[in-house]
């Protein structure tokens, strides 16, 4: 099928591709590439920056920027013009994922799904982000609006911005090099992580950061081991909190399958509206259940929590 054929029919080239999260967005009015050579080349002949679009099938907010931002024509119509769009998931290319994430990561404190990320013709980042709404809410910027403003900085200072995108990429490899040869793990770093934690908390409804937010049973047993470490000091009983407030919320709210039991990984609105709810991979599900069956938790005599562990996390 041609091009032209593809417009007329309001498909773009994933139309083509197997991959559930890709197939999604075919019928989009943007014109998304999958990751590969013809994307590139693209972008190099036209001297045009890189949009990558990373998620997977059962993201939520992959499909509320979808239905927001990507389904919508006048979205479509700058990144047509001013960008090559490419759409990447994250289940299928995980090493593309692992390369942009930590690029994220590194530049905005934080990452998840979906991911965005503007890239030079040569595939090097230089701005990211993770969900942008249509307009300006959770104190982020309409994702329009930041559209515009990359295409505009491209073409007035596209040299500075490629010698930006090298030096992030040449410091990020040597921060690689750095992680490997790190030594060991001392009291000093697990205070470190602890305060960071405690920074972000949010008191009134558990988790970390601000809306959009996602349950992370990694830090959950961090700071469960770190109260672990010293039970009965202030720090080790405020780690115990936060976990133990996190978990009241999820157990009481949407993420909790009140009938057929155990934890989901994302749900539609606050935190304790019950409404569709979204599954997770055997992975998530595995740490979950952990946590919950740790003795901190076991040892706390939370009535709502306990209830949970003998019906089972997952």
């Amino acid at each position: 099928m041609t091009n032209d054929e593809r417009i007329a029919k309001h498909e773009n080239r994933l139309v083509q591709e197997k991959s559930p999260y890709l197939l999604q967005h075919a019928q989009n009015p943007v014109e998304w590439f999958p990751w590969g050579k013809e994307a590139f080349e693209k972008a190099r002949r036209e001297d045009k920056p890189i949009f990558l679009s990373i998620g997977y099938s059962t993201c939520h907010w992959c499909h509320v920027m979808a239905h927001e931002s990507f389904e919508d024509a006048a979205t479509a119509e700058i990144m047509n013009r001013e960008f090559v769009n490419i759409k990447v998931d994250r289940e299928e290319r995980p090493d593309v994922d692992r390369v942009y994430m930590t690029f994220v990561q590194a530049t905005t404190g934080g990452g998840g799904w979906p991911m965005s990320v503007w890239l030079t013709p040569h595939l090097e980042p230089f701005v990211g982000g993770t969900y942008f709404p249509p307009e300006d809410r959770f104190g982020q910027p309409a994702f329009n609006r930041v559209l515009q403003r990359i295409a505009e900085a491209w073409k007035n200072d596209r040299e500075k911005i490629s010698k930006q995108g090298a030096n992030i990429v040449d410091a990020l490899r040597e921060a690689a090099k750095d992680q490997t040869s790190a030594g060991r793990i001392d009291a000093a770093i697990l205070e470190s992580a602890y305060q960071q934690f405690a920074r972000t908390f949010d008191a009134h409804e558990g988790g970390f950061g601000g809306a959009p937010k996602f349950p992370r049973p990694v830090t959950l047993n961090f700071l469960t081991r770190f109260h672990a470490r010293n039970p009965d000091s202030d720090p080790g009983q405020h780690a115990l909190e936060m976990v133990l407030l996190t978990l009241r919320k999820m157990t009481s709210g949407g993420m909790h399958d009140h009938i057929g039991g155990g934890i989901l990984s994302t749900c539609t609105g606050m935190c304790r509206i019950s409404r569709k709810c979204f599954t997770t991979r055997h992975s998530w599900r595995a740490l979950i259940s952990t946590l919950f069956k740790s003795r901190a938790i076991r040892n706390s005599q939370q009535p709502r929590v306990t209830f949970l562990i003998t019906c089972g996390a997952t």
